[in-house]
């Protein structure tokens, strides 16, 4: 292949890939879950091939079809609580009101070491002044610390994503589907499915977004 040849498909897949990587959306450049790596590390791989490639359109295929099928999933994931679980992981518990699990920990192959590394990088030595410490999909650490006033701080995990119960978020504060049902009919809220996003303090004071396509009530 030619100095030349080789220049301009270098610079031809460096713009295709930028383009890519933007139709596939922001995520595909942040904090990486595991899909992202996977399919960050075949987009690489895919690129260096296509550049050495006789044909321009066998090269360029399969980082289409690799881009088609992520956006695919990111557009059904959407639409999908378990496919997103499935693809993108769950975020662990692994500190709840200054206390440790273990058992979360081994669970997710989570050792001490690690936690404390990723403390002492948010300036943190004691770990009983976190209210909550959860371990994200992509690896990192969300901390929570303690307030003054416990009943302000916000629960880390959601319990309604557009218009869904979460349920076993609602298990982890000890209350269910009817309880908060009755917290959003007392806001005036009278169909969950209104609700885009409903996250709560410990106190039990609800903080809600309502989808789009609605008026947005006030407190």
């Amino acid at each position: 292949m030619e100095l030349f040849e080789l220049a301009w498909r270098t610079l031809f897949f460096y713009f295709f890939l930028l383009v890519s990587l933007r139709i596939m959306g922001k995520r595909e450049v942040g904090e990486l879950s595991l899909l992202d790596f996977i399919v960050s590390i075949m987009i690489a791989e895919f690129a260096v091939m296509a550049i050495d490639e006789q044909s321009l359109i066998k090269g360029v295929l399969p980082i289409v079809v690799l881009a088609c099928t992520q956006i695919f999933l990111a557009y059904v994931s959407l639409k999908s609580d378990r496919l997103r679980d499935c693809l993108d992981g769950e975020p662990t518990m692994i500190i709840e009101n200054g206390k440790i699990d273990e058992k979360a920990m081994r669970q997710q192959r989570y050792n001490f070491d690690d936690l404390l590394l990723q403390l002492r990088k948010q300036s943190i030595s004691n770990f009983s002044e976190i209210e909550f410490a959860v371990l994200e999909p992509s690896g990192d650490l969300s901390v929570i610390k303690k307030e003054t006033n416990a009943g302000e701080v916000v629960y880390p995990f959601p319990f309604i994503i557009d218009g869904v119960i979460q349920h076993d978020h609602l298990q982890r504060i000890d209350k269910d589907a009817e309880w908060l049902i009755a917290k959003l009919q007392a806001r005036g809220y009278s169909d969950v499915k209104d609700v885009a996003l409903c996250t709560g303090k410990k106190n039990g004071t609800l903080i809600i977004d309502e989808k789009e396509t609605n008026y947005r009530k006030k407190d």
